[in-house]
């Protein structure tokens, strides 16, 4: 998903003498560098937390809207939220400390709508690099930036799969450059579409392989299995957990879309099994999907009632993108009541000593999964060629079909995959030279 915002808090202001904790990860767990395991809380843009993403380019501009949704996040009680566009030319400083002084981390997306890898005619390119690479400068000094993603739902269909490849490529060239500059150790992830028959396969690839890396640092599941009155069981969630422990999977992974709204009023009861203590062990938490209401009618807050999108100086929607927020209810006290009630306990970072090692690369299997093991990916430049050749793997033409349960910010696209890597085509340039 691609859409609006998250939750969290405000208030302590001046209040905090000590900058907040910085994030990093250990095995498959999340840390503040205070040594405490972190749990995330919130609406998109959260861990959990909550989708914050008011306009199209960038909602970490305005401070005056930002400290009006911090004061409120604070009161639902996030600490996390997730953007998925900024604009890397232009100041956040104001916006990053009002939601810093709430105690509210920010998950980035480094794409943009121009720049995002795809899953028909996947490629990745110099332009990216340096897009990716502008976003990661301009947000690094943050001590509230909890992490960055390098794309979401790429792969959207079986057929897409081939793609895997230069999301793969994304997360080594973005790691490299973070260390390059010596950046702290930001962690670096990507939050997939929930598609039954690509996930596990998906989850696998982006971890497996004896070059870490070339491996990401978490990854995060756009899920909305949980709807209405269901049980940890029912739901599917009992299934998505035993999948982590059966392979014991060495990464942290969380919800980074979650919040299913075809049963209304949402009572988000899943909240209570995600941070509860058959899925605590093995997950970091959920963003909440999400901020604002739009036409989709996910948002928890209002900035004021709809109007008509052809009404002289109307917003594209009819939804007012900014104001005062206004919660949405029941939904907005139903997840308040259930995050209240929530405070998962961890482990101290020295008191954890992972013994984790990667999961095994999948193998091709046809119709479902197109990338034959552990490949060796394309370098910057590299595309797949016109006729689908690949030295991945018997990729076979573009990819076709519809979206197979991608959520509501989600795109299409897809392919199939083997071997080495004779049917790339380009110019390899590497990320090197962009330094």
């Amino acid at each position: 998903m691609r859409l609006p915002a998250v939750a969290g808090a405000l208030g302590l202001a001046a209040s905090l003498a000590a900058a907040i904790p910085t994030i990093s990860t250990k095995g498959s767990k999340f840390f503040t560098s205070e040594g405490d395991q972190w749990f995330i809380k919130g609406t998109i843009n959260s861990v959990p937390g909550i989708a914050y993403q008011l306009v199209p380019d960038d909602p970490l501009i305005d401070n005056d809207q930002c400290q009006r949704d911090a004061s409120l996040m604070q009161e639902l009680g996030a600490n996390a939220i997730r953007v998925y566009h900024v604009d890397p030319n232009v100041n956040h400083d104001s916006c990053m400390s009002t939601f810093e002084e709430a105690g509210i981390y920010l998950f980035l997306d480094l794409d943009t709508f121009d720049t995002q890898i795809e899953q028909n005619n996947p490629h990745w390119n110099e332009s990216q690099v340096e897009r990716f690479s502008a976003v990661m400068d301009a947000f690094h000094t943050y001590d509230n930036l909890a992490g960055f993603f390098v794309g979401n739902e790429v792969i959207t269909m079986s057929n897409g799969s081939a793609s895997a490849v230069f999301i793969k490529a994304a997360i080594r060239d973005m790691k490299a450059y973070r260390d390059s500059r010596s950046y702290r150790q930001i962690p670096i992830g990507y939050s997939a579409a929930d598609i039954s028959s690509i996930r596990p396969m998906l989850q696998n690839y982006l971890a497996c392989g004896s070059n870490a890396s070339e491996a990401l640092d978490f990854f995060a599941l756009n899920a909305y299995e949980w709807c209405g009155n269901t049980t940890y069981r029912e739901s599917g969630y009992s299934h998505l957990t035993q999948m982590l422990i059966d392979i014991d999977y060495p990464l942290p992974i969380f919800f980074s879309e979650t919040g299913c709204n075809t049963i209304r009023p949402r009572t988000f009861a899943d909240q209570a099994a995600i941070l509860g203590p058959e899925m605590t062990p093995y997950w970091s938490g959920a963003l909440v999907y999400e901020w604002i209401q739009e036409m989709n009618n996910y948002g928890l807050i209002s900035y004021g009632p709809q109007v008509e999108a052809t009404a002289s100086g109307a917003p594209p929607d009819g939804f007012t993108r900014s104001g005062t927020p206004t919660p949405v209810l029941p939904d907005f006290t139903n997840l308040q009541s259930q995050w209240a009630t929530l405070s998962p306990e961890g482990v101290r970072v020295d008191q954890y000593s992972p013994t984790l090692t990667p999961p095994p690369c999948p193998e091709a299997t046809p119709g479902q999964w197109e990338v034959d093991g552990d490949v060796a990916l394309p370098t910057i430049g590299q595309v797949l060629d016109a006729a689908g050749r690949s030295s991945i793997g018997g990729v076979t033409g573009a990819a076709t079909g519809s979206q197979a349960g991608a959520s509501p910010t989600g795109a299409a696209v897809r392919r199939e995959v083997k071997g080495g890597m004779a049917g790339l085509v380009g110019v390899a340039a590497g990320v090197v030279a962009l330094l």
